[in-house]
């Protein structure tokens, strides 16, 4: 919950980079409540047919919409890519399996053009685990 949390208190950041584990728990968290609200829609009668949305689940939608965006963009940036490539999800199919194997891409080790690696970044504010040693 806490990497869906970090997503939306950077809700319009496109800069810097976002570690693989950020952008698919905040996918993960935007399907659960994106289901939860469907399901409400249909109970409260707010679904239209017509449309093919509800008025809970759509609001929600406009909501993460610019967050949506943003996380995309900055995991791009961490496999070394520019933010532009997040349009190839316009072309039919193929597009979105390019950007899908983007996504599942590891980080580029080490700082590139959009900044500091977050793992290793994360990595560095760990306190350091002590073992005990004995002499034998």
């Amino acid at each position: 919950m806490n990497w869906y949390l970090h997503v939306l208190k950077n809700y319009a950041t496109f800069s810097g980079r976002a570690r693989r584990k950020e952008y698919w728990m905040f996918f993960l968290f935007n399907v659960l409540i994106s289901l939860g609200l469907g399901v409400l829609d249909v109970v409260a009668g707010t679904y239209s047919v017509e449309y093919e949305t509800g008025f809970f689940s759509g609001l929600y939608s406009l909501l993460v919409l610019i967050p949506g965006i943003a996380v995309g963009v900055r995991r791009l940036h961490d496999t070394n890519r520019s933010g532009w490539w997040i349009l190839i999800s316009l072309i039919p199919i193929i597009g979105v399996l390019v950007l899908f194997v983007f996504m599942c891409l590891d980080s580029q080790p080490g700082t590139n053009r959009f900044g500091v690696n977050p793992k290793e970044a994360a990595s560095q504010t760990l306190p350091a685990v002590e073992t005990d040693r004995f002499i034998s």
